[in-house]
């Protein structure tokens, strides 16, 4: 049992096309079971109303509201009661080539943590210079001062052993972005095996994602993170 999660803030113009495109996907690629979890973080568009459309066409797809933004707070409240095998989750703009997602949880048969790579050797991604720069300038930075070999700790693609996560989860402080940075690095610290996959990446160039301070916010949680004795 795959549990997929797609966490949306604002995302009415492109949640249902998303999720069409997702289900027809995992339709044709005979995926097993699975379940697509839409957690909407307190949208104030019709994210929400699009999102209880979805669950009543699909059997497969429910929708959960939290009253909070944040990235992580969406992954922590769809994963840690889940009774799937698999957790996994992706960005609603399907920004990675959805081919790979097969790859990701074929990795979790030797691996306990798969998550794409945009900055691996034999990626192909299509962005503008100034975020190449500023994430290869994170992966550096992260690398360095967290000692771990994860170069894209936050591509939003990744898949892991629920088990694994359960474990995990209450050791990860951060509930925002800095989350998967977080899991992956108390995952390297508990020995936990994680594999990146080279992925095909499109950046989406409307996204609402304010860089600056958001790379800013992340070089203070790693500082944070490097601190503390796990």
């Amino acid at each position: 049992m795959i549990l997929i999660t797609l966490p949306v803030y604002n995302e009415e113009q492109i949640l249902e096309r998303s999720v069409e495109k997702l289900v027809s996907f995992l339709e044709d690629k005979k995926i097993g079971e699975f379940e697509i979890l839409i957690v909407d973080n307190g949208s104030t568009d019709r994210t929400g109303e699009i999102g209880k459309r979805l669950e009543k066409k699909y059997l497969y797809v429910n929708l959960l509201s939290l009253p909070e933004k944040g990235r992580g707070a969406a992954l922590r409240s769809a994963w840690k009661n889940s009774d799937a095998d698999i957790v996994s989750y992706m960005d609603i703009d399907l920004s990675t080539d959805l081919r790979h997602f097969l790859e990701l949880i074929g990795y979790l048969d030797r691996y306990d943590i798969a998550t794409g790579s945009r900055l691996h050797k034999k990626s192909r991604t299509v962005r503008r210079f100034y975020r190449e720069f500023l994430s290869m300038g994170y992966s550096l930075f992260a690398r360095i001062l967290l000692g771990y070999r994860v170069r894209d700790s936050q591509c939003g693609f990744k898949a892991l052993k629920t088990d694994v996560f359960k474990k995990i989860e209450p050791l990860i402080e951060d509930n925002d972005w800095f989350f998967d940075t977080e899991l992956l690095y108390i995952a390297h610290k508990k020995g936990y095996k994680i594999e990146e996959i080279p992925v095909r990446w499109v950046e989406n160039t409307d996204s609402s994602v304010d860089v600056i301070p958001t790379v800013l916010d992340y070089i203070k949680n790693i500082l944070r993170l490097r601190s503390r004795k796990i």
